[in-house]
């Protein structure tokens, strides 16, 4: 098949290159989000998508929207999806919404894999949603993009043990890597003629939109178990974070413990070899700590600086 890939983040890019070692397929352009300033310098950067994209010497469009008459760009990226006669466009993360009107060019439409077994998880950010709801199963699901959120018939899916101590950048790379053969196997299928849309079911849909850094601030009055979920959901981005005194501390992931001391929700004790944090149950236990302009070191190199022994945070 002809398929153009619609891409733009790193967890994109095993399901191009997945894709471009097809024998049956041909990857005959891309469409990813515009350059952007990224890093602490704020250099402009290519879409890790665009950069594969160029290394394979393949078309790389980049309007800022698909919908016609915004802009000269838009209007000529439409015009080339029409004039390329794709059979398919395989979508993987790619960060712009496709108008009705575009949704019929491919005989087979757009195809899109999304991190989460559909119904659950509709949105933005369904691994994180995964983790910090304490769910035990996760996984990809491919399906026929319609003119809802994350609605469109299933085409396949696979499933992923979440790990207890997974953050979204560990299970995220996981389900890259095995929802890319999902997405290359779909698009096997459909040239083959032999998959069946299948609707999503009514029971179970859950949503979730894009996280927000103040929703990664730490609520140390909630359980532990709920806390460890909630900053794993978190790491790396948007990153979890709480205040100590006027200081914006970002925090890696924790670990649960049983300890007899009873600490009120907040309160740091340092100890030899571990830094513990109250909670509304037990203690946790602080792995990384990130001061203001500093970068992230173990909890105990930072409480040898900082002091912190008795101190709240919140």
């Amino acid at each position: 098949m002809r398929i153009i890939f619609a891409g733009t983040p790193q967890p994109a890019v095993p399901a191009l290159e997945e894709l471009l070692q097809s024998d049956d397929h041909q990857v005959v352009a891309v469409l990813t989000q515009p350059d952007a300033r990224v890093g602490r310098g704020r250099k402009v950067r290519p879409s890790p998508v665009r950069e594969v994209a160029d290394k394979h010497g393949i078309e790389v469009l980049t309007p800022n929207t698909l919908r016609e008459g915004r802009d000269e760009e838009s209007d000529a990226a439409i015009a080339r999806l029409n004039k390329l006669q794709p059979d398919c466009v395989a979508v993987v993360a790619y960060g712009n919404l496709v108008p009705p009107e575009l949704l019929e060019l491919p005989e087979h439409g757009w195809v899109n894999l999304h991190f989460s077994l559909l119904p659950q998880w509709r949105g933005a950010a369904p691994v994180q949603a995964a983790i910090a709801a304490g769910d035990d199963i996760s996984g990809a699901t491919t399906f026929r993009i319609d003119e809802g959120l994350d609605t469109g018939p299933v085409l396949g899916r696979i499933t992923e043990t979440i790990k207890p101590t997974d953050t979204s950048e560990d299970l995220l790379t996981r389900l890259a890597t095995s929802g890319s053969k999902l997405l290359s196997a779909t698009m096997d299928g459909l040239a083959a003629g032999v998959i069946v849309p299948v609707a999503q079911e009514e029971d179970g849909v859950s949503h979730v939109g894009k996280i927000l850094p103040e929703e990664a601030r730490v609520n140390w009055t909630l359980p532990a178990h709920v806390i460890d979920r909630r900053i794993r959901a978190h790491t790396p981005a948007p990153g979890a974070w709480t205040m100590l005194g006027e200081d914006r501390l970002k925090l890696g992931p924790v670990s649960l413990t049983d300890d007899e001391e009873q600490l009120e929700p907040g309160v740091i004790r340092a100890l030899k070899g571990r830094v513990l944090v109250g909670t509304g149950t037990d203690p946790v236990q602080l792995g990384g700590v990130q001061a203001p302009g500093k970068k992230m070191m173990d909890a105990t190199a930072w409480a040898n600086g900082a002091r912190p022994d008795g101190s709240t945070v919140q």
